[in-house]
């Protein structure tokens, strides 16, 4: 069967369409071959992936990384943290009325006994070696009154430790081990250097759980004792949030190149997730005075104290059942003079408001109690204070703080 033939226009403009078609079909998928370059990416070598894996860590990643600083700047200091065991005999009263035979012999073995007259009381805590010659520095409160001192190192080495000096004021204490001349040393650093942020690596003996290591970040700074809940001590603690427990006290507070930045003191069994630290600047001046003489004078003037605002003011002038009206004025409040301290004698008063020392503004009892620490033994203050409507200009001489409790 035969078709018959077209006419050759139209053969042509079916060959045009053809082409156009195949034109446009090349040019959707070189379209669709693009977006992937048309070749496959060449293959990354190592030092292209380690270099990818770089960029795209976080900040803190990048900082821990496969090899933690942590690691290393325990390894800079661990050796020299050592474990501190105490004992300490107490002798409890006896009473005369259980010891007489009559009434066990009347009553029989119902007769209540009587406990020991002598307890052993056993403590625990850290400390680290300042010095090639043995000497440690620790918290007061952990050698405090201990009849024995054992030193533990941390390679298992044990030493009898002699108290060098207690200061319970700062709770820092000085002990000295003999161990030869060759001891590992704990690298100092700066406590004023250290910033919110930081890290804080706290080591020691938590809860007898020997060479525990956590780790945080500074808090937040001078933190005042009175803050704190310790008002008989003068310190501003460095506050952290690396875990410090009962076991961990005196043990080394460090920062991220492994130096000691404070001494770490667990001082508030109730603080959940804050731990506290002497700052190693206050430590260092305090252990130097402990080794040469034993004891650390501070001075005081002998005033119970609060911080006072106008507002803290108006509201206890507000108050119908006020004993007294207080000026609304910033400065210190005297809440209680102490008996035959410097401030009585010089005729410092309950209710009073001291505002100056020494032409120097007084806005906070932590900045009053700075200056009174700072000034030497015997030295006269020159006090402006307020005494309700009048201004009372006082010298008071400071004398030695005799007993922190």
């Amino acid at each position: 069967m035969k078709f018959p033939k077209l006419p050759r226009s139209i053969g042509q403009l079916s060959t045009r369409v053809l082409a156009i078609a195949l034109g446009v079909l090349l040019t959707v998928s070189s379209l669709q071959v693009l977006p992937s370059q048309a070749e496959p990416a060449p293959p990354l070598t190592a030092g292209d992936t380690s270099e990818v894996l770089s960029q795209r860590q976080s900040p803190a990643s990048a900082a821990i990384g496969s090899s933690s600083f942590v690691t290393a700047a325990v390894n800079r200091v661990g050796t020299a943290v050592v474990r501190i065991d105490t004992e300490r005999t107490i002798t409890r009263r006896t009473d005369p009325f259980l010891e007489d035979p009559f009434l066990h012999r009347f009553f029989g073995e119902g007769f209540p006994q009587q406990l020991p007259s002598e307890q052993q009381l056993r403590g625990l805590g850290s400390g680290f070696i300042i010095d090639k010659t043995g000497l440690v520095l620790t918290n007061a409160h952990v050698v405090d009154k201990a009849d024995k001192v054992t030193v533990r190192l941390k390679d298992g080495r044990t030493f009898e430790g002699k108290v060098q000096g207690i200061d319970e004021v700062t709770d820092l204490a000085v002990v000295k081990i003999n161990a030869g001349n060759d001891l590992p040393v704990a690298p100092l650093g700066s406590s004023s250097n250290v910033q919110v942020g930081d890290w804080a690596i706290a080591v020691g003996n938590p809860l007898g759980f020997d060479n525990t290591v956590t780790l945080g970040i500074v808090s937040t700074l001078k933190r005042s004792s009175a803050q704190v809940g310790i008002s008989d001590k003068r310190l501003e603690f460095i506050q952290t949030d690396a875990a410090i427990n009962p076991g961990n006290s005196g043990g080394p507070l460090l920062n991220g190149r492994g130096e000691v930045i404070g001494i770490n003191t667990a001082i508030r069994p109730d603080a959940m997730g804050i731990g506290f630290a002497i700052p190693i600047d206050k430590a260092k001046a305090i252990a130097s005075v402990l080794q040469r003489d034993g004891k650390v004078a501070h001075p005081y003037l002998g005033v119970q104290m609060l911080t006072l605002t106008p507002e803290l003011a108006k509201q206890n002038n507000t108050d119908p059942n006020s004993p007294i009206q207080i000026p609304e004025i910033n400065g210190v409040f005297v809440m209680r003079v102490v008996p035959n301290s410097p401030a009585a004698s010089a005729g410092v008063r309950r209710g009073d408001v001291i505002v100056q020392i020494d032409g120097k503004p007084i806005t906070s009892a932590e900045q009053l109690q700075n200056v009174v620490e700072d000034s030497r033994l015997g030295q006269a203050l020159q006090l402006k204070l307020q005494r309700g409507n009048e201004t009372q200009q006082l010298s008071v001489r400071t004398s030695e703080l005799q007993n922190a409790s």
